[in-house]
């Protein structure tokens, strides 16, 4: 920390080597696994010149999110915890990985790698490997081992994980002062859901979600006798941070049960409007 202001070397690393020691951790633990759940082909030598904030050199290589079951510990985050295969069977260069720009409260499960990870027309990358000890934020699990399927560069963004929304969980300060999204509206919110997109997401004009967007979201509560019905959030949050987080205000207690969104409204880094979507959604994480 710099005279209290959130500094980007506390959640990216460009460090080719895994310093984290084995402490011995399971990949699963208590019905908890250690998994990953998405790789994205976000973009294909085309990250902008604002990726300069991330880490030196990141504008023009590719950018790749990855999503985690649970919470990452951020001070075992390096480069070196990953291997990007090709659908060659060649390993992809990796130049760093950063939390930013989701860095919020409860929100770091989602790694940007950034490096050569392939062509898209001819070698593309197929999948992705934690092959560093990197710790779940409440130090019970290791996620080394764990590997997903990378999601090809064409297809849109879709939802992959919605979850309750922990209010106790404390903001870390991590990050930088613009990556924090506007909260939900204290006076209409009963509880709110986290809804976690493959890769951040703009409507088609570059701009931030809005009045329409909300609209469009549906989620699905089951009240105490077990009916469920479909309701629209009372306000959409976590906004102007560039992240792939939304919050969903919800002005009922009623348990929510899923969340969609309709087909082409959101738009990827690379311009892929997103198909039609939806998820479950998960208690508030307890990590």
């Amino acid at each position: 920390m710099l005279g209290g202001a959130p500094v980007k070397a506390e959640v990216t690393s460009s460090d080719l080597t895994d310093r984290t020691p084995d402490a011995g951790l399971p990949r699963a633990v208590d019905g908890r696994s250690a998994d990953l759940l998405s790789a994205f082909f976000g973009l294909d030598d085309a990250l902008p010149f604002l990726a300069r904030l991330i880490c030196r050199g990141a504008p023009g290589k590719d950018g790749m999110p990855v999503i985690f079951s649970t919470e990452i510990d951020h001070e075992t985050l390096e480069a070196g915890d990953f291997r990007v295969t090709t659908a060659s069977g060649g390993e992809g260069q990796m130049h760093c990985v950063t939390l930013l720009p989701a860095t919020d409260a409860s929100e770091l499960r989602t790694v940007l790698l950034v490096g050569a990870f392939g062509n898209a027309e001819t070698d593309p990358p197929v999948e992705v490997e934690v092959v560093g000890h990197l710790r779940a934020l409440d130090g019970t699990l290791d996620f080394r081992g764990a590997r997903v399927a990378v999601t090809p560069l064409a297809p849109g963004p879709t939802l992959v994980l919605a979850e309750i929304v922990d209010d106790s969980a404390p903001d870390m300060g991590l990050g930088l002062r613009r990556t924090r999204g506007t909260p939900c509206p204290a006076e209409d919110t009963r509880q709110a859901v986290r809804a976690v997109w493959a890769g951040g997401v703009t409507v088609a004009n570059g701009d931030e979600p809005g009045e329409a967007e909300r609209e469009l979201y549906r989620v699905t509560v089951q009240a105490s006798d077990g009916t469920e019905r479909e309701v629209t959030p009372a306000a959409l949050a976590d906004l102007g941070d560039g992240d792939n987080n939304h919050l969903l205000c919800l002005d009922t207690a009623d348990t929510p049960v899923s969340v969609a969104f309709p087909a082409g409204i959101l738009t990827d880094p690379n311009g892929d409007l997103n198909p039609a979507t939806s998820v479950a959604v998960s208690p508030a994480a307890l990590e």
